[in-house]
C-alpha cells in the first residue's frame, strides 16, 4: 500500500535511480512488512535549482548537489523501532549501491489510515470491517 515519492537530481545516472528506488523497496519489504509486488513509485528528476535545501545543512547535516528526497505514504501503525531500522536500511542501501552520502538520504514519512487507498476500479480495497 506504499506510494513512494523519489525527487532527485537530473545529473543521477540511471543506475543510481534504478538502486533506489530497488534499495526503498527492498527496505520496505524486508523491515516494514510491506507485501511482496506492492511497489508503486513515481521518480522525478530536477534541475539543480528545483532540490532546494539549507546550504548551511540542518541539524549537524550537510548537503550537497546530490541529495535524494524520499517520500513515502503509507498506512499508519509502525513502530518508532521499525521506522529507525527503515531510515537506516534506505541510507545504507543507497550509500553502498551508488557510492551517495548517506547525509543526502532525505526521508519523509506519511502515515494514513487504511481506508484513505484505492488500488483501481474506484474501490476502497482496505474498507474498515463493518
Amino acid at each position: 500500500m506504499p506510494l513512494v515519492r523519489i525527487d532527485l537530481s537530473k545529473a543521477a545516472a540511471p543506475a543510481v535511480v534504478q538502486a533506489v528506488s530497488d534499495t526503498v523497496y527492498e527496505a520496505m519489504t524486508s523491515i516494514a512488512g510491506i507485501p511482496a509486488n506492492d511497489k508503486f513509485q513515481i521518480i522525478t528528476r530536477h534541475h539543480v535549482d528545483e532540490l532546494v535545501y539549507p546550504a548551511d545543512g540542518y541539524l549537524g547535516i550537510s548537503y550537497s548537489p546530490s541529495i535524494v528526497f524520499i517520500q513515502i505514504t503509507w498506512n499508519i501503525g509502525r513502530s518508532i523501532d521499525v521506522k529507525e531500522a527503515f531510515y537506516a536500511a534506505i541510507a545504507n542501501g543507497v550509500s553502498s549501491k551508488t557510492r551517495m552520502r548517506k547525509e543526502d538520504v532525505w526521508i519523509s514519512l506519511v502515515e494514513v489510515a487504511r481506508e484513505n487507498w484505492s488500488f483501481g476500479n474506484g474501490e476502497m480495497q482496505y474498507a474498515p470491517a463493518d
